[in-house]
This record gives structure tokens, C-alpha cells and sequence, in this order.
């Protein structure tokens, strides 16, 4: 005697805001920060920390509004980030996630968007006067703007990436293209750490940081809601 394919019930999909919108958002705001950032500054390009001090401190005393507005932009973006990270850690639990995955994706996007905010709070004491009116102050500050925004947004980013990316590879809930390189992603931003010891490494930085965020739209959109239907 045969028996009929029976379904296997599985729970109701887990509520929460939509992990690829968030991540559009995010990506938006920061890339708006950038953007905007350069136009209000005439087409100056935002200066490096490794420059001269007059370079440095002649930018800041002549865009107060690009840099404000940057750094206002960049605070916003933290936000989304902070919620697509707290969403795609309780999907990954509905899911079944049971190993350190969820956790991990969790405690990065969180200190990668707190960072990311620490950025913007500095970029907007850069565009205060009494701060620019202080060449070493303002080279101070910028070494730290670039120090939050920088290796300390990207290197926890990656963990973000890492997290979603091994449980998605290993229980099959991400295209395996995807998966794949979202560990080659995060292995580049764990690399950036060492732009804090050796200046040439800054390079890192940009490529974790955009390939990172298209990263982050992409399997937004494909992380499934609930298991594939099984039968037995």
C-alpha cells in the first residue's frame, strides 16, 4: 500500500520590513553623501587624512555646508543599516539558522552602522568653525572620521556579509554564485584592517565597501521568506 505525499507544515512567515528596500534605502543615503557632498564642494574631492595639513584644514574652513550634509547623510544611512542587520538575523533564525551565523551577521551590521554613524557625527564636528579654525584639530578629527567610516565601518560590514553568506550557502537558502562571493567580499573587508597599519591598503576599503552594498541589495531580495515546501 502506498501512502500520499504529505506536506510538512511550516510556520508562517517572519514579519518585518523588506531586507532588499532597506537596503536600497541605506545605499542611497550613503551614496548621497558622497555625491552631494562633492557637488556642494564645487567638485573638490573629499580630502584624505594621509595629506598635508593645510590641504586638510583649507577644505573643511571652505565647505562647512558639503561636509555638514555629508555627514548628516551618513548618519541617516546608519539607520537602515542597523535595521536591515536586526531583520536578516531574525529571518535567518525563522529560517532554522541555528549555527553562529545569525548572531554574527547581527553584532556586524550593528557595529558597522554604529561606526558608519560615528563617521557622520564627526564629519559634522568637522564643519564647525571652531574646529576648522585649528589646523591640528582638524587633522585629528578627519584622522578619526576616516578611522570610524573607514576600517571600522568596512571590516565589521564584512562580518554582516559573512553571516548571511555561510548559512546561506550551506542550507541553500542563497544562490550559490551569491554566497560564494559574499564570503569573497567579506574576506576583502576583514583584509581592509590592515589600511590601519600600512597606508597603501586604503584601496581595500572602496572595493569591500561598493561591491559590499550591491552585495547587500542583491541577496536582500533573494533571501527567502520561509523554507522551500518539503515533502515526504
Amino acid at each position: 500500500m502506498t501512502t500520499a505525499p504529505t506536506e510538512t507544515r511550516r510556520p508562517p512567515a517572519v514579519a518585518g520590513p523588506p531586507l532588499g528596500v532597506l537596503a536600497v534605502v541605506f545605499t542611497a543615503l550613503f551614496l548621497g553623501s558622497l555625491v552631494l557632498g562633492t557637488v556642494l564642494a564645487g567638485g573638490s574631492p573629499y580630502p584624505s587624512p594621509f595629506g598635508e595639513t593645510a590641504d586638510i584644514s583649507a577644505y573643511f574652513r571652505d565647505h562647512h555646508l558639503a561636509v555638514q550634509v555629508g555627514g548628516a547623510l551618513q548618519f541617516a544611512a546608519a539607520i537602515p543599516l542597523a535595521i536591515y542587520a536586526a531583520t536578516a538575523s531574525a529571518r535567518l533564525q525563522h529560517l532554522g539558522i541555528r549555527n553562529p551565523g545569525a548572531t554574527i551577521a547581527l553584532a556586524g551590521g550593528l557595529l558597522a552602522a554604529a561606526f558608519l554613524a560615528l563617521s557622520g557625527l564627526l564629519g559634522w564636528v568637522l564643519s564647525q568653525e571652531p574646529v576648522t579654525a585649528d589646523p591640528g584639530l582638524t587633522h585629528a578629527v578627519q584622522y578619526l572620521n576616516f578611522a570610524a567610516g573607514g576600517p571600522g565601518h568596512v571590516v565589521p560590514l564584512g562580518l554582516l556579509l559573512a553571516g548571511m553568506a555561510v548559512p546561506g550557502l550551506l542550507a541553500g537558502l542563497l544562490p550559490r554564485w551569491l554566497a560564494w562571493s559574499g564570503l569573497v567580499i567579506a574576506a576583502v573587508a576583514e583584509l581592509a584592517t590592515l589600511s590601519l597599519l600600512f597606508e597603501p591598503a586604503a584601496f581595500l576599503l572602496p572595493i569591500a565597501r561598493f561591491t559590499g552594498l550591491a552585495w547587500l541589495i542583491i541577496a536582500g531580495f533573494r533571501l527567502p521568506l520561509q523554507r522551500p515546501r518539503q515533502t515526504t
